[in-house]
């Protein structure tokens, strides 16, 4: 069977970024893992681009994991998977340190792989059907220290055991109340919604989105804020976008945000 591919879209200042290997419901391989990191570099150096949509292809998977027919040759040992995970690792952070707000369109399966890169996006919108679930216990592997580190943050140490300890797989209801996801839409309605999401984002400052971005994540390291930390809070009232907002909210019209 072919290898998949990571595929990149784009509709204006909104990009969409797709894993594409339906054959394998859309598990990433070596290639697709750097694609995707390669993907996110390049866009996330775009400054026309507002928001980025990461999906699967087609609606019966976000992605199912790594491609687990690779492990005989590629994760063997734990020296082979100390260094696929090294490269994967990175490919996979690209998504989560990527300057522009990210927005993960989850329709089917969103498991292992699938579900740590949909955790280093900043919105998570998935249909009823979807289903969540780490159920790396039945392949007698771990998760690694990095690999855990996304999905913590988003569920929080308990939750991250239950998923890795049961190897259960969530229904979509159960992922939002437990926070893996933002919003539950109906099966015929998330791609829009989930596409509306992004072009509300993308109608807002493109600064103010990618401060807000680092000041979330900043906040969740425990060390005190530096004074230059904290005059970054203040330093969207010297930007073009700033004036732009005010002016056009003072005459009732629509503003038109630079990035500036």
């Amino acid at each position: 069977m072919a290898g998949g591919s990571v595929l990149v879209g784009r509709d204006g200042a909104i990009a969409t970024v797709t894993l594409s290997s339906p054959g394998r419901m859309n598990a990433l391989d070596k290639t697709m893992w750097s694609q995707l990191g390669s993907a996110m570099q390049e866009l996330g150096a775009d400054e026309s681009l507002r928001c980025i949509v990461i999906r699967g292809d087609g609606d019966k998977a976000f992605a199912a994991g790594a491609d687990i027919a690779e492990f005989k040759n590629e994760r063997a040992n734990a020296a082979q998977a100390k260094a696929y995970s090294r490269g994967g690792i990175g490919w996979m952070h690209a998504v989560a340190e990527c300057r522009h707000p990210t927005v993960a369109l989850i329709q089917g399966a969103c498991v292992g792989g699938g579900l740590l890169i949909a955790s280093q996006c900043d919105l998570r919108i998935c249909n009823e059907s979807a289903r969540f679930g780490v159920p790396v216990k039945n392949l007698g592997l771990t998760e690694s220290y990095d690999e855990l580190q996304a999905m913590m943050r988003v569920v929080g140490p308990a939750a991250s055991l239950e998923l890795l300890l049961e190897g259960r797989i969530w229904a979509a209801r159960e992922a939002y109340e437990t926070g893996l996801v933002n919003r539950v839409v109906p099966d015929a309605g998330v791609v829009e919604e989930a596409l509306a999401a992004a072009r509300r984002i993308a109608e807002g400052a493109p600064l103010v989105a990618r401060w807000h971005k680092k000041f979330v994540r900043r906040l969740l390291h425990p060390r005190p804020l530096t004074p230059e930390e904290r005059d970054e809070g203040y330093a969207c009232f010297d930007t073009e976008d700033f004036r732009e907002g005010v002016a056009a909210f003072l005459a009732k019209r629509k503003p038109n945000f630079t990035g500036r």
